[in-house]
Formats: C-alpha cells, structure tokens, sequence
C-alpha cells in the first residue's frame, strides 16, 4: 500500500493535463501582479481551501507538503517586516527596523507565497507526469523526443537512489568510516559521487540508444501513434469555471470586506 498515493479522485484529477496547466499559469500571472493587500489575502484563503478539497489527499499529508511554503511564508515576511523600507516607524533596535510599510508588505510577501504554494501544489498533486507529457505531446506537439526525455529521467531517479542505498551498505560491510570534518566530506564525495555519475551517464547512453532505434527523433516523431490518448472533457469546462469563480470571490471579498483596507503596497 502506498501512503503517499491519493486518498480519492476529485473533478481535478480527471481534467486534461494541458488545461489545467494553462489555467494555474493564468492564476500564476494574476497572483505575481497583485499588489493589493487584501486581494492577496483571500488569494491565499481561496486557493488553500481549492487545494483541500481538490487534491484527493488527507489533512495530515496536505498539512506535511505544505510546511515548507509556512516556513518560506513566516522567513519572508519577518525578513521584510525588518529589514524593509519604510517612514512610519512601529519599532527600532540596531539594524532591525519595523515600519507600517514594511510591516504590511511582509505580510503580502507572505500571503503571495502561500497563494503560489496552493496553486502549485493543487496541480502537482493531480497531475502525472506521464498524463502531463502526453497531453503536451499531443495538444501543444511538443516533440516526443523532449517528453520521452523527461519521463525517462523522472524515472531514472529511483534507480539511482536504489544504487546509493546499495553502495553505502557495501561500504559499510567492507568497514569503510570516512573521517569527520572536512576531508571526511571529501571522501564521501569520491566514494559515492564518482560511481554513481559513472553508472548515470552508462544508464543515459542506454535509454538514449534505445529511443534512437525506436525513431524518437523530431522529424520521424510526428505520425506516431500513442499508447495513451489524451483528451478533453466536460471536467475542463467545470474547473475552469470552479477556478474562475474562486479567482472572482477573492476579489469581491476584498472589496465587500477588507481586512487591512490599504490598497497598494508598493514603496513609492
């Protein structure tokens, strides 16, 4: 049983690939050009609610994937609040200085990296990479050579972890204890880097043989058939309403109820 797999399938696991991709690169660029405190403030609160109902995951997985954003979220925005411009003074000691300006364009630093976190992770925990790269091959023709490429390097990655497990328990059967410090990192460095680059780039010249027998070249690529068909379906229509609607309700929030009511955050 696989703890990280999926715990249900939601309208946004059936919708394509290609158009989901395109819609979160949308919210993508209205997010990076908000500067409205409060906007971006239910940004955040919309798209984290989206995420929970829409990635097919329990809390405690969402809560896990989603420490690091917190820890960017509360890094960032302490940074700005302290170090950033600002004329209305709150509080001064030594080189950290909190100001109005700063104090309020910290938490929209903040507000702006948990909204980019809900968007990203309501895509990567829906997508396949196979699904993603077939779509991309067959809606937007992207060369298969480039898709074949990258699904065969995402899969690539477990073998080589596999081969670092294996080369540490030979190490530590032959009673090989690398000293501490610094030359100690050295010799880790020379014990492992060395053959597991050695082993990736034999690895690299085998599947890149192999997808030159099988014509996965640009030009002979382009009548290929494929094993898996990707298609649209009534699903797009509905995300692209659902996520339309949920950009909307944060701006009409904003207005009917802002919770800061600064409007711009920019240091003019």
């Amino acid at each position: 049983m696989n703890v990280w797999g999926q715990d249900r399938i939601t309208w946004l696991h059936k919708a394509n690939p290609v158009v989901k991709l395109g819609i979160l690169l949308l919210l993508f660029t209205m997010t990076v050009l908000t500067h409205n405190l409060d906007f971006i403030m239910y940004q955040a609160a919309v798209f984290t609610v989206c995420l929970v109902l829409l990635c097919g995951l329990k809390l405690w997985k969402i809560g896990l994937f989603s420490l690091p954003f917190l820890i960017a979220f509360v890094s960032s925005a302490s940074t700005m609040m302290l170090f950033g411009k600002g004329e209305t003074i709150w509080w001064e000691w030594g080189l950290f200085k909190v100001s109005e300006e700063s104090f309020y364009r910290g938490l929209h630093l903040g507000f702006k990296g948990i909204a980019f976190a809900a968007e990203g992770l309501l895509f990567v925990t829906t997508t396949s990479s196979v699904a993603l790269f077939y779509g991309l091959m067959q809606k937007l023709k992207l060369a298969p050579k480039f898709a074949y490429s990258f699904m065969a390097s995402i899969r690539l990655l477990p073998m080589v972890w596999e081969e670092f497990l294996i080369r540490r328990q030979a190490l530590q059967v032959r009673g090989m204890r690398p000293v501490k410090g610094i030359r100690g990192l050295a010799e880790r460095a020379n014990m492992f880097a060395v053959p597991l680059l050695a082993q990736s780039i034999r690895r690299a010249h085998r599947v890149a043989a192999a997808m030159e027998a099988k014509q996965f070249d640009g030009d002979q690529g382009k009548g290929r058939t494929f094993f898996y068909e990707s298609r649209y379906s009534r699903y797009d229509l509905v995300i692209m309403l659902l996520l339309a609607a949920a950009a909307g309700a944060a701006y009409l929030f904003s207005i009917w109820a802002p919770g800061f009511g600064i409007g711009d955050v920019r240091f003019n």
